[in-house]
């Protein structure tokens, strides 16, 4: 009996902060197929940095299915470097001593397991038609009204115990 192929899926993603910290919003969008799903949502005080991760986490949540192939595309140094050069595995391995967003970073972890997952990084405002949609999603979520808590921030660094 053949094994079914994996199923692609593309994400883009873009984070967004009004302000540094200040309210924020990410922008998510999965391609599979003909299929599209646009994610966005925003909040009341946070960083970019924050954003950035928040969209990728959200869109790798989105998928049902595990062991999908996934190419992520961020503008987001951040998110890419701490994957592609093994920082993360490093914070992890120290349990994110004076790290920030360990919340998020360990959220990412779980589910970035499930999946066999590529990041190219792009150049922001390139005119990459992915890339452009999220940054929309993004700056609209980050200016809306009833924005949600970041209770994630501003706890700022890791109070993991030993």
């Amino acid at each position: 009996m053949a094994k079914e192929p994996s199923p692609k899926i593309t994400i883009y993603t873009d984070g967004s902060s009004l302000g540094n910290p200040g309210p924020g919003g990410f922008g998510t969008l999965l391609l599979h197929g003909n299929l599209r799903k646009e994610i966005s949502s925003g909040f009341r005080l946070t960083t970019n940095n924050r954003m950035e991760l928040m969209a990728v986490i959200v869109g790798l949540e989105a998928l049902k299915i595990p062991k999908c192939e996934v190419t992520v595309y961020t503008d987001s140094r951040y998110v890419v470097d701490a994957v592609e050069k093994g920082w993360l595995n490093n914070w992890i391995r120290n349990r994110f001593k004076g790290k920030k967003n360990s919340d998020l970073w360990m959220r990412f972890y779980e589910i970035y397991q499930n999946h066999s997952v590529k990041f190219v990084w792009v150049k922001g405002h390139a005119s990459i038609p992915g890339n452009e949609r999220c940054d929309q999603l993004a700056v609209t979520a980050a200016n809306g009204i009833n924005l949600f808590e970041d209770v994630g921030y501003p706890l700022g660094v890791s109070t993991l115990s030993d």
